[in-house]
């Protein structure tokens, strides 16, 4: 599942794939898959994510379950 909350927190600091990259010790490359859901990041990274993006993770990663159901 594509990650677009990660994706709005970075542009709304400004910052590219490649200066959150560096700041969080990691490849533009490995953002930008788990941008697109394409790599399940660490919990380590996910909090180093959230530290540099001022987020929560539940703000970042926290998926809603969807079970089908209309209470």
């Amino acid at each position: 599942m594509k990650n677009l909350r990660m994706k709005a927190a970075r542009a709304a600091k400004d910052m590219s794939q490649g200066d959150l990259a560096v700041q969080v010790d990691v490849t533009r490359q490995t953002i930008g898959m788990i941008e697109a859901g394409d790599y399940n990041p660490t919990l380590k990274l996910c909090l180093r994510i959230c530290r540099a993006l001022d987020k929560t993770l539940d703000e970042l990663f926290w998926e809603e379950e969807t079970d089908g159901r209309t209470d």
